[in-house]
């Protein structure tokens, strides 16, 4: 099932291709033109002497302030240029937000919803940014990395998810051991009840009574199916920092998000719980931008539970958020451009990568040896001059990360036929439990 999506052929330009989906990704997920959150507010313009009013921007990798009356974009500059943002008073009155950017110091007032509101968006983007690979230094790390370490962090992110998918998948079957368990009980007590109704039918003193004439009833063989040892604590998918906003815009508050396989779960920065949805109890799930999205669950006579959260590390749980609920997650205007770029290319993004991990490899390992037909040896060894090759570090790294995918790929592939057998021995237990409940109830009336 899952290796035949793994080991189909493409044409020999995929390397290029999975350069290009990279290159696309990070494009769309990292444009500084997407708005993450913008505030009205008021800046303090040194060359003139006198407050501005506009609008504070965040995008993923800069903030920007533009003036209402004239469009003007007055401030823009990288987060990992910040040195520090604080809480002051301007003039010892008014409460501002200002902002260290290298040697100046930008001054923010008049924040809407709140200046608490900004402040913890801010510092917390910030701060993800600065922890990142993408923080300080980040444009000239990119123009030095190679294609061996694209395609290296691409196989990476491939790994990662299909972690992420056995876990869920894991998971899934403790359910259905669960429920084999649960069907096990049914049966035996319909045995109890099978016994206490005969004897209710045919009780040992009546004189009449065929039961002392017979022998004991022999125990009948129970059907039980493999049930694998489950861990006494569920495991975590993955766990981001989040601001977490709770019904109006200024209660804000940063905390963290944690994804199980059986839900989600919102806790703050002490990790003390506020809220744990189970899978069931989602109703929908929004995605308003690559960064945020909101958690609803619907009540009736009483006001819906729901939860907006803002985070850096966003991108990295909306696929895992869209592989749980499927059916219950939304993309709004705003994330539709995220979900197409992830979408679009995955085809090519599932076909490619091992064709152009081993075109790679194989130039590294045998890098005598011609690349296509032979009537254009030349033209290839031109190209391959022209192109950048891998280390021999970076072909070992890939190595390793094909293997681990090889592994869990069939890992995989055996637990979903293991969970196939166990729904057909479910399927019969059902069908079996049903028809003794069905014959337990008449017998139950003729005594009634």
């Amino acid at each position: 099932m899952i290796s035949k999506h793994f080991t189909r052929g493409v044409p020999p330009s995929g390397f290029e291709s999975v350069a290009l989906v990279e290159e696309d990704l990070n494009g769309e997920l990292m444009n500084e033109d997407i708005r993450i959150h913008s505030w009205p507010c008021s800046y303090y313009l040194d060359t003139s002497k006198q407050w501005v009013s506009g609008r504070l921007s965040l995008t993923p990798v800069a903030i920007k302030f533009t003036a209402d009356k004239t469009g003007e974009l007055l401030v823009n500059f990288h987060l990992s240029s910040i040195s520090e943002i604080k809480k002051e008073s301007s003039n010892l009155i008014f409460s501002s937000l200002t902002i260290l950017e290298k040697s100046t110091k930008h001054w923010f007032s008049s924040l809407q919803p709140s200046r608490n509101v900004v402040f913890n968006i801010l510092e917390h983007f910030w701060r993800e940014q600065l922890l990142s690979s993408e923080g300080a230094g980040a444009e000239a790390a990119a123009l030095q990395s190679t294609k061996g370490k694209e395609l290296t962090g691409l196989l990476t992110g491939s790994q990662k998810r299909l972690e992420d998918t056995a876990k869920v998948l894991h998971y899934q079957g403790e359910q259905f051991d669960n429920i084999m368990r649960g069907l096990n009980k049914i049966e035996g007590d319909m045995d109890v009840a099978d016994r206490l109704l005969t004897e209710l039918e045919s009780p040992s003193w009546w004189p009449f009574s065929s039961r002392l004439w017979k022998a004991p009833l022999e125990t009948k063989p129970k059907e039980t199916a493999t049930v694998s040892d489950s861990k006494n604590q569920e495991g975590i998918i993955i766990r981001i920092p989040v601001i977490i906003t709770h019904r109006t815009d200024s209660n804000v508050k940063p905390g963290k998000l944690t994804l199980f396989a059986s839900g989600l779960e919102i806790s703050d920065c002490n990790s003390q719980v506020i809220h744990r949805f189970e899978s069931k109890d989602v109703d929908d799930i929004r995605v308003h931008t690559p960064y945020e999205i909101s958690v609803r669950q619907r009540f009736i006579g009483k006001p819906d539970t729901s939860y907006r959260l803002l985070s850096a590390k966003m991108p990295e749980a909306i696929p895992i958020l869209e592989m749980q609920f499927s059916k219950k997650i939304q993309f709004l205007e705003d994330a539709l451009g995220f979900v197409g770029a992830r979408k679009s290319p995955q085809v090519d993004l599932g076909t490619s990568i091992w064709q152009a991990a081993t075109g790679l490899l194989g130039g590294v390992v045998q890098p005598s040896s011609p690349v296509g037909d032979r009537e254009g040896v030349d033209n290839d060894q031109v190209q391959l001059q022209k192109q950048e090759k891998i280390s021999q570090e970076e072909a070992k790294e890939l190595k390793q990360i094909l293997k681990k995918l090889k592994g869990l790929a069939l890992e995989t592939e055996a637990e979903l036929e293991r969970q196939d057998e166990a729904l057909d021995s479910i399927t019969t237990s059902v069908d079996r439990a049903t028809l003794n409940i069905d014959k337990q109830n008449r017998r139950i009336k003729k005594l009634t």
